[in-house]
């Protein structure tokens, strides 16, 4: 039987958003972390160098698109994290051919490196590989873990990361039945929090609030998302690490309880910046689905997960955080 203990931890994508909080909070409770990045995200700021400065943290800068890039690093683990990739809806709009490039030999690079020695691992995916039959009502809403995989059209730079990350999974589950290493694929479903960059809806909003933007633009007011803060996220992906009968399992990560308009996100978001400018309305983004929520029931059976942070706290905490770092830049 593998051990699921966090003894030894290979994070690769460990200073990006997810990979930060999770890095932060291994580091409290795993024996040795080691922490890969590219730092494309963007400068090293103080919580990233207050993390790697802990004593059981190891940061190593590499190109994971370079198949050497991990040839110095040894081979067996007890958990092994793969959420390196490029995100966000601008990034995919901006230079999809970037997005495919990276984030397929990024993971492939890693699947070739790994052996029957990594422990189990843990591979990141979206909800967006379903975007395509949620736009088209080909799959229900909640969206269970077994619907179709589809993109609504290829062409259309948007989809780009969701081609990724389908690639993503069906590489991981097929590397890992051939080399020997148990694995977890999880979807995350719109995750938000601190530190998480700008360019998601959240954070956006927030900036733009303490920017006093008026008329204050919004795409899409009718639209639903089921937002999930990343300590629900944290707490499912190490329970399933965890849980020896999800290994092998796709499971939707997320927040099912606390669906919401982005009329009323955004209405939220003002009045914690207690701010009432003039509303511009406009059409949701190209590609962007009109609902969107998982089914937990998977996760819920396989580990007993339910989500804590509602979304007014949540939200809060991320503007708060946003306000320091708005307030820091000038």
């Amino acid at each position: 039987m593998r051990r699921s203990a966090m003894g030894r931890v290979l994070l690769l994508g460990g200073a990006g958003f997810v990979g930060y909080h999770l890095a932060e909070r291994l580091s409290r409770e795993a024996d040795e972390i080691t922490v890969v990045d590219d730092l494309s995200r963007g400068r090293m700021d103080a919580e990233l160098e207050s993390l790697l400065a802990r004593p059981n943290v190891r940061f190593v800068r590499a190109d994971l698109t370079a198949p050497a890039s991990l040839a110095d690093l040894p081979r067996a683990w007890d958990q092994v994290y793969v959420l390196a990739a490029v995100v966000g809806v601008r990034n995919t709009t901006a230079d999809p051919a970037r997005v495919i490039r990276v984030n397929t030999l990024a993971t492939l690079n890693v699947l070739e490196w790994l052996t029957a020695d990594a422990g189990v691992v843990f591979f990141a995916s979206t909800s967006e590989v379903y975007a395509g039959g949620v736009a088209r009502g080909l799959v229900p809403v909640p969206t269970p873990e077994d619907v179709l995989l589809s993109i609504d059209d290829i062409t259309h730079p948007r989809f780009a990361y969701a081609a990724s990350k389908i690639l993503g999974e069906a590489a991981t589950l097929h590397y890992a039945d051939k080399k020997g290493f148990p694995v977890v694929v999880g979807r995350f479903h719109n995750i938000y929090g601190p530190r998480m960059g700008v360019d998601h809806v959240i954070p956006e909003l927030c900036l733009r609030a303490l920017d006093r933007e008026d008329p204050f633009r919004v795409f899409g007011l009718e639209q639903q998302r089921a937002f999930c803060h990343v300590a629900d996220a944290l707490e499912a992906i190490t329970r399933l690490m965890a849980a020896e009968h999800a290994w092998g399992q796709i499971v939707n990560i997320g927040n099912d309880t606390d669906e919401t308009r982005v009329s009323d996100l955004l209405a939220l978001i003002l009045r914690i910046a207690k701010f009432t400018p003039t509303l511009g309305p406009a059409p949701a983004p190209s590609g962007s689905v009109a609902r969107r929520c998982p089914d937990l029931s998977r996760l819920r059976a396989l580990t007993g997960f339910a989500p804590k942070v509602s979304l007014e706290h949540g939200v809060r905490e991320t503007f708060d955080w946003y306000r320091a770092w708005h307030g820091s830049r000038r």
